[in-house]
């Protein structure tokens, strides 16, 4: 009785002390892999920013503001990711953003959801135009 006494103290007293961590922390998907992916994703696609504005200013304000401001627009988030692309592909490995690597041009979109609105900012990967392969929903079973 009393060596399971001592037992169940000795349990108690080291189980109160332990602390859990999480298998994988938030920023454990950003990485230097990803990072570089990131800047030659954004060298390669960001000049698909120009036709993606001018159909979101079409559609949102109609077509003269698409071929108007959404080119301006496009233009101009093109660039911001043509620079941020050569940015990331140059220092890949150095973690940049707070000590993570974490884009530094996100700003809506900060829980790591598909950004459905980025007009506000810079979404991590450019657009796709056409089909978007980003949802996995189908109407198809699996088995």
């Amino acid at each position: 009785m009393k060596k399971l006494a001592v037992l169940a103290t000795a349990v108690l007293a080291l189980g109160g002390v332990a602390s859990a961590d999480i298998q994988a922390p938030p920023g454990s998907t950003y990485t230097a892999t990803r990072k570089l992916g990131r800047g030659i994703s954004n060298i390669l696609y960001g000049f698909m920013e120009l036709p993606e504005q001018i159909v979101r200013k079409s559609d949102d304000y109609g077509r003269k503001a698409g071929w108007s401001f959404g080119v301006v627009d496009g233009t101009s988030r093109s660039l911001k990711r043509l620079g941020y692309g050569f940015y990331e592909v140059f220092t890949f490995t150095c973690p940049t953003y707070r000590g993570t690597f974490k884009p530094p041009y996100e700003r809506c979109g900060e829980d790591n959801r598909i950004e459905m609105n980025p007009s506000d900012g810079l979404s991590e990967f450019p657009p796709e135009l056409g089909f978007e392969s980003h949802f996995h929903h189908a109407r198809t079973q699996r088995w």
